[in-house]
Order: C-alpha cells, then sequence, then structure tokens
C-alpha cells in the first residue's frame, strides 16, 4: 500500500533544505510526498523547483515583541489551520513532517486534529516559537544537538542529528573554479551571509578586500540585491546575490568558510570539513539561537567565533588568516566528529510512527 507524508516548514531556506535531503529518500521507497507552506514564503519557490506537489495556506509571523501586524496575524494562524485541516483531510497522509518557521505550526495542529501522527525537528540548540508552540501535538521530537535534549520530554524527544542532502557532498572543486575563473595557486575562500546576505559580514569583507585577495580567491554570496557592481572586475573577487544548484561546486573548492551560525549551513560545512568563522547575529537580531550554535562549535573544535559587535575588516582578516594557518587542526577534529546517518534515522522514526 502507497504511503503518504506531508512536510511543512518554511520562513528560511533553513527550514526547506533538510526537508529535500528526507524527500529525495522517501520518494526512492516509494512514499507519496506533498508539501504545505506559505503562499509566497521562500519554502514555495525552493518546493516547487524540485517538483514536489505544494500546497498554499493562509499564516502568520509569530513575534515575541509588539507590531500591531500583532492584532491580526492570529487570525491568519487560525485560517491557515482550517486550511491545512482541508488538505490534510483530503490527502489522508500517513504522517506529517515539520521543520519548524511560523508557517509550520497551523500545519502540525491539523495533522494532530486529523489524528495523524507529526514528527517535527528543531536544528537549534533551544526550541524556536513556532516548535515550542507545537510539542504538545507532536507524536515524535528530532534534534540536532546532544544539549537540546534537557529542553524536552525525553519519551518524545531523539537526538538524530540534522539530515544533509546528498548533493552537498557531491561537489566538484574543478567546477566550482571554472564557475569563478579561479586557479589552483591560491586557497579559496568562501562568504555567505545567511539566505538573505548580511550587510554587516559583506561592509566588512569588502573594506578588508585588498589584503583578503593578497591570500585568497574569494567567492562572496552576498544576497539579493547586495552585488557591489564597483567591484564586479576585480580578480580574484567573484560575487554572487544566491546560489542554489552551484552551492556544492563552490563549498567543494573552498579552503575555509565565513557565514553566519544557522544551524543547517554549519552542519553542513562540518559534513564537508570546512573550517569555519562563525558571526552569529546578534541577540538584537535573533533571539541567540546563532549564538549558542557558533559557541557550541567553537568548544568542540571546529572553527571560530567572530561576534558582529567587533567585527572590523581588520578584525575579519585577522581572524580568518589565523584560521587557515591553523586549518589542518581544525580538520582533523570535524574528521573525529561522528557523522551519523541523520537521514535513516529520521526516515526510521517517521515509518514507525506511520505504522
Amino acid at each position: 500500500m502507497l504511503k503518504s507524508i506531508v512536510f511543512t516548514g518554511g520562513g528560511s531556506a533553513g527550514h526547506v533544505t533538510p526537508n529535500l535531503a528526507l524527500i529525495a529518500k522517501l520518494k526512492e521507497r516509494g512514499w507519496r510526498v506533498d508539501y504545505i507552506g506559505s503562499t509566497d514564503g521562500i519554502e514555495k519557490s525552493i518546493i516547487e523547483g524540485a517538483g514536489i506537489r505544494y500546497h498554499p495556506i493562509s499564516s502568520g509571523k509569530l513575534r515575541r515583541y509588539f507590531d500591531p501586524k500583532n492584532f491580526k496575524d492570529p487570525f491568519k494562524v487560525m485560517k491557515g489551520v482550517v486550511d491545512a485541516y482541508r488538505i490534510i483531510r483530503k490527502l489522508k497522509p500517513n504522517a506529517v513532517f515539520s521543520k519548524g518557521g511560523f508557517v509550520s505550526v497551523p500545519v502540525v495542529v491539523a495533522g494532530w486534529m486529523n489524528r495523524v501522527p507529526v514528527i517535527i525537528h528543531e536544528s537549534d540548540m533551544t526550541p524556536g516559537l513556532a516548535n515550542k508552540l507545537s510539542l504538545p501535538f507532536a507524536s515524535r521530537i528530532c534534534v540536532t544537538f546532544p544539549e537540546t535534549m534537557r529542553h524536552l520530554s525525553r519519551g518524545k524527544a531523539e537526538c538524530t542529528g540534522l539530515p544533509i542532502r546528498e548533493e552537498m557532498l557531491r561537489g566538484s572543486a574543478v567546477k566550482g573554479r571554472h564557475l569563478c575563473e579561479f586557479h589552483t595557486q591560491k586557497p579559496v575562500l568562501f562568504i555567505m551571509g545567511g539566505s538573505l546576505g548580511s550587510k554587516a559580514i559583506n561592509d566588512a569583507v569588502r573594506g578588508g578586500l585588498d589584503r583578503l585577495l593578497q591570500r585568497f580567491q574569494i567567492v562572496h554570496i552576498c544576497g539579493k540585491g547586495h552585488i557591489a557592481s564597483e567591484l564586479a572586475g576585480v580578480r580574484g573577487y567573484r560575487q554572487f546575490e544566491f546560489v542554489t544548484a552551484e552551492l556544492p561546486d563552490l563549498l567543494a573548492m573552498a579552503d575555509v568558510v565565513v557565514s553566519r551560525s544557522g544551524s543547517t549551513s554549519i552542519f553542513e560545512f562540518l559534513s564537508l570539513r570546512k573550517p569555519m568563522l562563525l558571526v552569529p547575529l546578534t541577540k538584537n537580531a535573533s533571539r541567540g539561537d546563532q549564538i549558542l550554535n557558533a559557541e557550541s562549535f567553537r568548544s568542540q573544535g571546529f572553527g571560530e567565533v567572530l561576534e558582529e559587535e567587533r567585527m572590523t575588516p581588520d578584525s575579519l582578516t585577522e581572524e580568518l588568516l589565523r584560521l587557515y594557518e591553523h586549518r589542518d587542526t581544525y580538520i582533523a577534529r570535524m574528521q573525529s566528529h561522528s557523522n551519523q546517518d541523520s537521514i535513516a534515522r529520521i526516515i526510521g522514526l517517521i515509518e514507525q510512527s506511520a505504522r
């Protein structure tokens, strides 16, 4: 009998791409896959681009701060529950899998209302607001960091790690260098400021570009609308607003990485054994989860952390030169890390719940 599953998650690429890793394997096993997301979130273009059936619902953002929209968004969430309830009732899936983000809450509640087993995954060290609201409706909870277990019910939670897309591990350094017109005589620095880019990282990189280019060739994912046209012809410096299919090849050629510390990205760097300099979002711009993620990786010896408050062109350059000088030490620590098969473990839980 054909088994069916509904996935949800959105608001950022980090809430979507781990789902793709699971979807690929479930499709190989003959599962029917549908995805419920928001009408205009980043998840819509990613999922439809992957050829997966997509069902949009009404959604409202969940905020921890005062905003006039807080008065009307609860009604959007309630409408989203109704939308998702009808879709799930029609699809009759064997399970619902949620990766978090504000759009996931109505889907999780609707799955529970339809008596469908719900599995949720938390990427960060502490649960986000959406997953906190979803916890009572979940049959099983998957977490990425062992430290997260102390925040959750032992009966429901299991540390599975983060599912990494197989294509991320199959990048070609040769293709990456060809795309950027780089050579092999100088190491490559890969810079990424999250799915929307980071003005702070962009400014620090470009402020220290002359000095950085003396040591590195640089590929810079700077975010939509953040290309510096005046630097377009600089030799050894290649800018992209964002990348999708090219990302595995660009990472394959990279020797060191500068990035925000969203869990999806840093676990991909860990799997690829890329020494990383992490610049977490500040508490003013987030709930502090990236700070905890970055500190965990620093304590395990996988990279270093540069707080945004003390990041300047000079401090960024100095930290990167130091990171590159000791890169073999970081790589050795990453190689000793247990790279558990997260995809197999999570799919095992899905199949167990679906039975």
